[in-house]
């Protein structure tokens, strides 16, 4: 049983002395784990870092078995990210995230197209974190939560659109919310793919986006608790702003 394809390595662990166990996220093959011989040595240790582009083959006798991966670097992003904090824990959340929510061995072409592409923007700080708010929104939808922000749920406009229903995921109008505006999430134009998203609505954005990832994402996964790094992304993004 063998196939090829390109993925972004999400984690890993040591598996005895030299080799070690891969998590990637692959274009065609979904998450999908491996073993690395040789993994942990002087060649392929600095290049196995999470979020790098790697070319993939993977053998295995059997289709259900944890299989062998033979690795090409096609490029790494630690570099990249490792200079700034807010990249840094930019790209340590997304695999963060992939690692919690992805199935195995599930496709998900497009989210992976769109992963890759905003790994490839790290090195752009002015642009990533709205491209960041896009992702989530679309890793939401892969996985079955998607926000239905068009019309208002109470009244049907499309104008004034301000809040999102922390029950629903719809959009709510200024008009709609009534005695409940308090009790409603933010949503600021970017959710709603307009603008270019300043600070303070790319903070509201993440807070919805993220009541929707620890309190509906969450708990159809076995109520595990939500990576820390998200945390330590958004705490690195407000110190920034």
């Amino acid at each position: 049983m063998e196939w090829r394809d390109q993925g972004i390595l999400l984690n890993l662990r040591r598996h005895g002395e030299t080799s070690v166990i891969i998590d990637v996220f692959t274009r065609t093959h979904g998450r999908h784990a491996g073993i690395v011989r040789g993994g942990a040595g002087r060649r392929l240790g600095p290049i196995l870092q999470p979020g790098a582009q790697l070319d993939l083959t993977w053998r295995a006798r059997l289709p259900d078995q944890l299989g062998g991966y033979t690795v090409e670097p096609l490029r790494s992003r630690t570099y990249t990210a490792i200079s700034d904090r807010v990249a840094l824990a930019g790209l340590n959340t997304v695999c963060a995230l992939l690692t919690f929510c992805l199935p195995e061995r599930e496709a998900h072409a497009g989210l992976y197209e769109n992963t890759e592409f905003l790994l490839d923007l790290l090195e752009h700080p002015e642009v990533w974190p709205l491209a960041y708010v896009k992702w989530e929104m679309q890793m939401l939808e892969e996985m079955g939560f998607a926000l239905d922000l068009s019309a208002c749920a109470v009244t049907g406009a499309t104008q004034e659109l301000i809040y999102v229903s922390p029950k629903t995921g719809r959009a709510v109008s200024r008009a709609g919310a009534g005695e409940w505006a308090d009790r409603l999430l933010p949503l600021p134009p970017v959710l709603r793919g307009v603008g270019d998203g300043n600070p303070e609505e790319i903070k509201q954005a993440l807070h919805t986006t993220g009541h929707f990832l620890q309190n509906h994402l969450a708990p159809s996964l076995g109520n595990r608790p939500m990576p820390e790094a998200r945390s330590r992304f958004l705490n690195a993004l407000n110190r920034r702003t």
